[in-house]
């Protein structure tokens, strides 16, 4: 009886969020996926057909909730490179994701020229991102303005670890974001772990989403391994964004169940115990005991979904391994100008002739 009693209040959780049935089945498939599709990198990696894989076990739970409230289609999504689980809940595909390790010539982000770990998709509105650790903030700041001034609606996340906070670009984008009042949602997945260097040795007071209130906007700290509390502040920010009340700086309190890297070893900075106290706060494993306690899976329906999924990550690696690399005559492609521009404008010229500062580029008598 009291069994029955238990099931009956927390079903009532998911609901008063808004969140359906099939919510809480569909959130649980990305967490999985993601999950499966991480081990999958790593093992293609240790089998060498990867150079490298910095990947995200421990925080899909964080990146599913963040990214349910968004409007996919309309929403703009500026990753960093644990966001597997995120851009897969935006729109790209387990192969889109493996074209980027194996650099295929078909990769989305960049062509098969970025490192793995650069999510990106134009085509779903994932900004593709770069190894200097920051830099995505003030683009995605830049993105929000854009969105403020033309009143499009569009609502712009964008994701760093803890370690990145330490970055000037990260306070400016901050800085520029709560003096204009974007649109713009900062998220922070704190593992607690900058590579090898400890939460208390980064940031001082040991909360970055306090720092949110010397830039004029709120900030939240909230457990990463609870999928629906991610998914409880996330939508609040979303819709403060939305509403045209400016930012919200959310810091999800994470679990790093791996290593920082494939070329790091965690054994040898953290304690055995520590590493299998996060383990029990995996959010794969708690956000399915949720859903046992609500009815909403059991040990058939697990083992369905893991088989279908299984199923997705062999095709979508084998389909990806199957695409050519780049061909080396593109080397030089989006790194030198090769013809004029006829859209090249500046806004300060008044002189009609070459720009000055790259005189094979047209001056204003090409603008537009």
């Amino acid at each position: 009886m009291a069994m029955h009693k238990t099931k009956a209040v927390t079903a009532t959780r998911h609901a008063a969020l808004g969140l359906s049935d099939q919510d809480l089945l569909d959130m649980y498939y990305y967490i999985a996926l993601a999950r499966t599709l991480d081990d999958r990198m790593w093992v293609l990696q240790r089998a060498g057909k990867a150079m490298f894989v910095i990947s995200g076990p421990g925080h899909e739970g964080c990146q599913v909730g963040a990214m349910w409230p968004m409007d996919k289609k309309n929403d703009w999504l500026v990753p960093f490179y644990r966001s597997v689980a995120a851009c897969l809940v935006k729109g790209m595909t387990p192969k889109d994701i493996l074209l980027g390790l194996f650099a295929r010539a078909v990769d989305p982000s960049s062509g098969g020229r970025q490192m793995p770990g650069h999510y990106g998709h134009p085509g779903v509105k994932i900004l593709s991102t770069s190894s200097p650790v920051g830099t995505q903030y003030p683009h995605a700041v830049g993105i929000a303005y854009a969105a403020k001034l033309r009143k499009t609606g569009e609502v712009t996340m964008v994701a760093i670890g803890e370690g990145g906070t330490s970055q000037g670009d990260w306070h400016e984008a901050l800085n520029w974001a709560g003096i204009y009042k974007l649109p713009v949602i900062f998220v922070v997945e704190n593992n607690f772990y900058a590579i090898s260097v400890p939460l208390h040795k980064q940031v001082a007071g040991e909360s970055v989403a306090a720092r949110a209130a010397g830039y004029g906007f709120p900030g939240v700290v909230a457990d990463g391994s609870d999928v629906l509390e991610c998914y409880r502040v996330a939508k609040e920010a979303y819709d403060r964004a939305r509403r045209g009340e400016g930012p919200t700086l959310i810091e999800y309190r994470v679990e790093r169940l791996g290593s920082h890297s494939s070329d790091d070893q965690q054994e040898r900075y953290r304690p055995k115990e520590e590493i299998e106290a996060a383990r029990r706060r995996d959010p794969l494993v708690t956000f399915r005991a949720y859903l046992e306690s609500v009815g909403l899976m059991d040990e058939p329906r697990g083992q369905a979904l893991t088989a279908r999924i299984k199923r997705e990550i062999d095709e979508a690696t084998d389909s990806a391994d199957a695409e050519p690399l780049p061909d080396p005559s593109t080397a030089e492609r989006h790194v030198y100008a090769t013809q004029h521009d006829p859209t090249y404008y500046r806004a300060d010229d008044q002189i009609p002739g070459p720009h000055p500062m790259h005189p094979w580029l047209p001056g204003p008598d090409g603008r537009r």
